[in-house]
């Protein structure tokens, strides 16, 4: 029975540091929030990361389900909050495989070993790319 406890224990205490390292990985670098609106009107608000290069804004839809990503093919405009501010942007879907390769880079260069880790546990291979002008 003691066996038991223990491997219990084990358990719970691996699931607790699986969870934490997820969520460090998601959550300790810059994490913006990306403000849509569906046809309703209904808003939506998104966490994604985000990377600049090129004198743009990228964010990264997971994949082409991802409603915000919806949102923006029926209407481009959305709000950025990102440090502290909120902006107004324009978006503009990057087509696949080129967009895909690009976002991919450019967040594994900026969130490294997160990226990695995060890229363990979702499934980004058809992860859609988003170019932002925002003023």
């Amino acid at each position: 029975m003691r066996r038991i406890g223990m491997i219990g224990l084990i358990l719970v205490g691996a699931a607790l540091a699986f969870g934490a390292v997820t969520w460090i990985a998601l959550e300790g670098r810059e994490v913006v929030v990306v403000r849509t609106r569906d046809g309703d009107g209904t808003p939506h608000s998104t966490r994604t990361w985000v990377a600049d290069a090129g004198g743009a804004t990228w964010i990264e839809a997971a994949n082409p389900e991802r409603p915000f990503l919806h949102d923006l093919q029926r209407a481009p405009e959305l709000e950025l909050e990102r440090g502290g501010g909120v902006l107004r942007c324009r978006a503009a879907i990057v087509p696949n495989p080129e967009g895909h390769q690009h976002i991919r880079e450019l967040l594994a260069s900026r969130y490294g070993w997160a990226d990695r880790w995060i890229g363990l546990i979702a499934d980004t291979r058809r992860s859609v790319e988003v170019r932002l002008t925002c003023s």
